[in-house]
């Protein structure tokens, strides 16, 4: 936040800009999740699998998972639970930090994740890369780098 005590406010064009950012991505989550529901999996719990499937022994310490997600440590263990109920993730304690708890994606889950992402990474390709030159997509990457560093470090 500026310290300084005039608006700065936005321009028509990027204005206009915003508000396509806000539609657009709010109506490429609903999309992206309802295409997900043919798995029994919503955005949020698919991007639990991935994160798991790609962190060493399938498994990342809560803390970390919810830090990584972006998510209150309250909402994923609600989420992880749900998972853990349909045999796609299980809990564990941790044997080193006995405070801590690992998620560990499931053989069950490991294989839905495989089904299911096939049909994910095309709906992500039909509804936002492939309607971006090579150059926009890669705009949109350092724009976002940036977003995430600066918040980041407040």
């Amino acid at each position: 936040m500026t310290t300084t005590t005039e608006t700065r406010w936005l321009d028509a064009e990027q204005q206009v800009a915003w508000r396509a950012y806000l539609l657009g991505t709010a109506r490429l989550m609903a999309k992206l999740d309802d295409d997900l529901r043919q798995f029994g999996l919503g955005i949020n719990d698919y991007e639990i699998l991935v994160r798991l499937s790609e962190a060493p022994d399938r498994r990342l310490r809560m803390a970390d998972l919810a830090d990584r997600l972006h998510q209150s440590r309250s909402r994923l263990t609600h989420t992880v639970g749900r998972l853990e109920t349909a045999d796609l993730v299980r809990r564990t304690s941790c044997t080193s930090d006995k405070r801590g708890v690992w998620a560990e994606l499931t053989e069950a889950g490991l294989q839905l994740l495989e089904q299911a992402a096939p049909y994910h990474v095309e709906g992500v390709r039909e509804n936002l890369v492939d309607l971006a030159t090579p150059e926009d997509f890669a705009a949109i990457g350092r724009v976002f780098d940036a977003v995430s560093e600066h918040i980041g470090q407040r």
